[in-house]
């Protein structure tokens, strides 16, 4: 029996999230998300986890990947299998760049 995708929902302030990253690695984030997040939102793997603790934007999921696992996407899931991508960020140390901001870890 086939299994019902999730729908994935950007906020409306990814765009200026991803401003602040290089236009070169836009396709690969687009398509990490649609992977990641079309059937199996809510299944943890090695990349990705389920957050011990509400993390900004009330984030619940989070995503690695890229060249030196720098890439994040927050998301959560809502009922109705429904995925809503809630920041996407560069990590590095233990700083995470969302758009304009830096939030500590």
């Amino acid at each position: 029996m086939p299994v019902e995708p999730y729908e994935i929902v950007f906020d409306t302030e990814i765009e200026s999230h991803l401003t602040a990253i290089d236009l070169k690695y836009h396709n690969l984030i687009r398509r990490v998300i649609a992977e990641q997040l079309r059937l199996q939102a809510e299944v943890e793997t090695r990349n990705r986890k389920k957050l011990r603790e509400p993390a900004a934007f009330g984030a619940t999921w989070e995503i690695r990947f890229g060249p030196d696992n720098r890439f994040r996407v927050l998301y959560r899931v809502e009922p109705g299998r429904r995925a809503v991508v809630l920041a996407i960020g560069i990590k590095q140390n233990n700083r995470l760049r969302i758009g304009e901001q830096e939030i500590q870890l």
